[in-house]
Order: structure tokens, then C-alpha cells, then sequence
């Protein structure tokens, strides 16, 4: 069989898997260890044994457990909800009313959970209610908060990044970094867009007040503040060197466990939940993240990757063509694949071809991680969309069309990104150096 015939069985197989409904992990797993016997035999499986323990013995992927605990332990005690409460009195008197609150109160989440997941649920649970009980506009409703949950994967802790960093071998901290500047400027902008659609056009939003009175300003200010605190510590001591991402999760982790025994509802029992519910996700992540580790061993195995650049390098492409190829790709392949899923399949093969374009590997995962954005609300099957559709009693369609011109936005922040690339690159370089 010629390598490309079997590299055509092993994509069919695939994506006959995902179709057919398997688990991304296995969906992974089996067209590699298929792969590895079209090619090698079975003396290719010998080398499985130190992949499997190569893949897990890392240190940075340890941050993964210990950053969704935080959030977990943050969730369960209800600070969720003292936040968007808070945000709501401080946010609501924008244009937009409690559309605005949605996109801050998901980008202030975005910065404990590390999740688009996590944080379109945490925040679609509490807001979605109350939007429809005071007429929102449905759509724009359930759309921006399917869109502010992306934030999740860019603003830091993004688990996201910690997977790049991984298959990279990329600072972890200057990529968490680098997402700040270009989450904040997203976030800026979604927010923008909300607040002109408030103002030209049919009504979409119910007429909010701000805090009447300093006691109701303080109020909110308070509820807000925990959140502030445990992330603004947890991001300034990476952003100082003082800590790796690693330890600045452990911080996190006892720091939420102190912010919700005084503001929150912690208890033994929320703990327990908080442990159980982190094995759960933790395990489904990791189990990923080998699948990756099996496949990527398996086309390196047989040259996949040096034939890939070969061929790209080929096409003669420039930077700008270049990314337009990856946005067609992200794009097919969000509707398709998870966030991770897109990570660990694409990361191995074009890494190389990363490298021999000179792109800097801290834009490039800034930039990857917005084609990923893209993806997680792209229709037929954008995680988000499905989230945020099992959190109330309307139409996917409703959310699809919610979300439409926040793939605009997000389009254009990918313009900017490639033509100022130090959006990104600018934290990172003032950071202190790491220890």
C-alpha cells in the first residue's frame, strides 16, 4: 500500500468514527494504532510502552488538573453566582443592559475556569433565565453567551495553551500571557458590538439601571472582588517569574478554597463534588491528550510529518495565505472535532511547518487558539451551541443565528493578530524571567 493510499485509509477511518458517533480519544486512537500496523507491522506497536509513559510523565500538564479544581471549587460554591450578580448592577447601565453583563461576567469566569465549556455553562445556567424572563432578544441572548464562553480559551488559565505548550515544548507562561492582550481586546470588542446593536435597529434589550446609591456600588464591588483577587495574584506571580503555571494552579487551588469559605458556600460536601466532578473532566482531557501522544507517535513514525512540510513549503505560500489555509481547515475542522480534539490531531503536523516559515510558536498558539474560538461555535456541531441550547427551552437555530456576528468579530480579530502580531507577542516580552 503507497503511503498516501495509507494515509487516506487511516483520515476515512477517522472521520467514519466521529461520524458514527466514538469518542474523540478512541476516534484518535484506533486510526493510529492502525496506521502503525499498515506501516510498520506489528514491531511498530513496540514502541507504545515508552510513548504512553513519555506522554504523561510532564510536569506542565499537572497545571490541567489542578486549574479546573480551582474552577470547580469556585462553581460549586455558588461564587458564580455572586459575580454575575455583582457584574450585573456594575456592567448593566452599558448599552445592552445584561447582554454587556454576559460578556464580561464570561470573561471574568474565562479567567478561573480555563474552559469555554465550563464557562458558557457556569454563566448560561445563571443569566439565560432571567434574559428571557425580562425579553431579551432571544438570539443575541443565547449567542452571546455561546460566544463569550470562548473566552474561556483565551483568556488565562487557558487549557488550550497548556496542551500546546506541551506538544510544543512553549513556554506555558508566556503563552498565557500573549492570550491577555488579545482576550482583553476580543472582549472590548463584543462588547462594542452589543452596545451599537443596543442603540441602531429594533429593540433587543430591556432598559437596565446602574447602582443607585455608593452602598449598592460597594455591594457589587464586593461580590466582584473575590474573583479579582484570586486571578489577579495567580496571573501576577507568573507574570513575575516567581512562580511556573504549574505551582501558580496549586496557589490558585488554595486560594479558592480560602475566597470560598469567606464569600462563597464551601463546604466538605461542595469538596467532594468539586473532586469528583475534576476527576471526570481530568480524565476525559487526559485520555486525549494520549490518544495524541499514540498518534503523533504513529505518523512520525512514518515520515507523515517531513512529507506534510515538504508538501506546504512547496506551495510556495505567503504568511497571509498561509493563515488563510489554517482558517479554511479550523473552520471544517470545527465542525467536526472539540476544541482538544482540533489541538492535539493538528498540532504534531504543523508545528514543523511552523518552524520553517519562522513563525514565532507563541503567535502561532494565539492565533490557533482563535481558530479554535471559531470552531467551538461553528455549526453543525460547536460545543458551545449545544451548551448553551440545553440551558433553556429554545432552538439551536435560535443560537446559531446568535452567534453569527461574533464569528465576524472573531474574523477580525484573526485579521489583526496576523497584521500586528505584537498583540501577542508585546506581554510576553516584558516578562520577568521564569524560574
Amino acid at each position: 500500500m503507497t503511503p498516501g493510499l495509507e494515509v487516506a485509509v487511516v483520515v476515512a477511518v477517522f472521520l467514519g468514527l466521529l461520524v458514527a458517533g466514538m469518542a474523540v480519544p478512541f476516534a484518535i486512537t484506533v486510526p493510529a494504532l492502525l496506521y502503525l500496523v499498515l506501516h510498520g507491522g506489528v514491531f511498530a506497536l513496540k514502541g507504545l510502552g515508552l510513548v504512553s509513559w513519555g506522554s504523561m510523565d510532564s510536569f506542565t500538564l499537572t497545571a490541567i488538573p489542578l486549574f479546573i479544581l480551582m474552577a470547580e471549587i469556585m462553581q460549586e460554591s455558588q461564587l458564580s453566582l455572586r459575580v454575575y450578580r455583582g457584574l450585573s448592577k456594575l456592567v448593566a447601565a452599558i448599552p445592552g443592559g445584561l447582554l454587556q453583563t454576559n460578556i464580561a461576567g464570561c470573561a471574568l469566569f474565562a479567567a478561573i475556569s480555563g474552559s469555554s465549556v465550563v464557562t458558557a455553562a457556569s454563566i448560561g445556567r445563571v443569566a439565560l433565565p432571567e434574559l428571557l424572563r425580562r425579553n431579551y432578544d432571544r438570539p443575541l441572548s443565547a449567542g452571546s453567551i455561546a460566544a463569550g464562553g470562548t473566552l474561556g480559551i483565551l483568556i488565562p488559565p487557558s487549557i488550550a495553551m497548556i496542551v500546546y505548550g506541551t506538544f510544543t515544548e512553549t513556554s506555558v507562561a508566556k503563552l498565557f500571557m500573549a492570550g491577555v492582550v488579545p482576550g482583553i481586546l476580543l472582549t472590548a470588542m463584543f462588547m462594542l458590538y452589543i452596545a451599537i446593536r443596543s442603540k441602531v435597529g429594533s429593540k433587543i434589550a430591556a432598559t437596565e439601571r446602574g447602582p443607585a446609591s455608593i452602598a449598592e456600588c460597594v455591594a457589587a464591588l464586593i461580590d466582584v472582588i473575590p474573583f479579582v483577587v484570586l486571578i489577579g495574584i495567580t496571573m501576577s506571580t507568573i507574570y513575575l517569574g516567581l512562580v511556573t503555571p504549574t505551582e501558580a494552579a496549586a496557589i490558585g487551588c488554595i486560594m479558592a478554597v480560602v475566597v470560598s469559605s469567606l464569600w462563597g458556600d464551601f463546604s466538605w460536601r461542595v469538596f467532594v463534588v468539586a473532586m469528583r466532578q475534576t476527576i471526570s473532566v481530568c480524565g476525559n482531557i487526559l485520555f486525549i491528550i494520549y490518544a495524541a501522544f499514540v498518534f503523533s507517535y504513529a505518523i512520525s513514525f512514518a515520515g507523515v510529518g517531513e512529507e506534510v512540510t515538504n508538501y506546504v513549503v512547496g506551495l510556495h505560500l505567503n504568511r497571509p495565505e498561509f493563515f488563510g489555509a489554517l482558517f479554511v481547515l479550523y473552520t471544517i475542522l470545527g465542525c467536526l472535532i472539540e476544541s482538544l480534539g482540533m489541538i492535539v490531531i493538528t498540532v504534531p503536523l504543523l508545528y514543523p511547518v511552523l518552524v520553517q516559515y519562522g513563525i514565532d510558536p507563541i503567535w502561532a498558539g494565539v492565533i490557533l487558539v482563535v481558530f479554535i474560538e471559531l470552531g467551538q461555535i461553528s455549526p453543525p456541531i460547536g460545543i458551545n451551541l449545544f451548551v448553551i441550547q440545553s440551558t433553556w427551552s429554545g432552538k439551536l437555530s435560535e443560537v446559531v443565528m446568535g452567534t453569527i456576528p461574533f464569528h465576524i468579530i472573531m474574523f477580525v480579530l484573526l485579521v489583526l493578530l496576523v497584521m500586528l502580531p505584537e498583540l501577542a507577542l508585546w506581554l510576553p516580552s516584558q516578562m520577568t524571567a521564569h524560574p
